[in-house]
């Protein structure tokens, strides 16, 4: 795996909360049910056999979630500690530690990409970067479903469930996005936004659905 010191914050502090963040958020998808509904439309479209990556996948609820129906799936998260909890939780979903700007994967090796609300811990200038991975994993025609924060600050966290961390998070303008997927080879077919659910941070969210072209 490539080393980007930059990220390594990002890394401790997710290693930190994994055992929480498995515990509290591992059925999350319960009460969303909107992501429920694009993770459905991204299966019914991924080329039947085609293995599913989870990019940024924490303990792997989403994979899993998506295994359940019927997909292979590949979880990716920089996170040694997630990829831990997620090997003991969720045996169905194959586990890899990896930084989104060196993807630990081949060329074309994904029908279909997922990553929620994981480019939200790059740098501005990682962003293309990141997005030249996506695509170089993604067969032709192959479907990147993304989800971020709306706006243009960044929250930090020292502390996070009672554990000291490190960490940014940084909210995203969705028009800026759909340009920087367009220029490396996407086409985006679908963009939408929803507010917050009751059960989760007060932030406008926004979601894409890219084509690989």
């Amino acid at each position: 795996m490539a080393d980007h010191p930059r990220h390594d914050s990002v890394r401790h502090s997710y290693d930190t909360v994994a055992e929480e963040y498995t515990t509290r958020l591992h059925a999350e998808l319960e009460g969303k049910p909107l992501d429920r509904a694009l993770l459905t439309a991204l299966l019914e479209q991924t080329e039947p056999g085609a293995v599913i990556g989870d990019l940024g996948c924490g303990p792997g609820h989403v994979a899993a979630w998506l295994a359940e129906k019927g997909a292979r799936t590949v979880g990716i998260d920089l996170s040694a500690g997630m990829v831990e909890a997620g090997r003991s939780r969720f045996p169905e979903v194959e586990f890899r530690q990896g930084d989104l700007l060196e993807l630990p994967a081949k060329d074309g090796e994904f029908g279909s990409l997922v990553a929620l609300y994981t480019v939200i811990h790059l740098e501005p200038g990682e962003l293309r970067r990141a997005f030249e991975e996506m695509e170089r994993v993604l067969r032709p025609q192959g479907l990147l479903l993304l989800s971020f924060h709306v706006g243009e600050e960044v929250r930090h966290l020292d502390e996070w469930w009672g554990h000291s961390v490190d960490v940014d998070f940084r909210f995203l303008d969705p028009a800026h996005l759909t340009d920087l997927l367009e220029s490396v080879g996407f086409t985006v077919e679908m963009k939408l936004e929803r507010t917050h659910y009751a059960h989760e941070a007060e932030t406008r969210r926004a979601y894409a659905l890219a084509r690989r072209t």
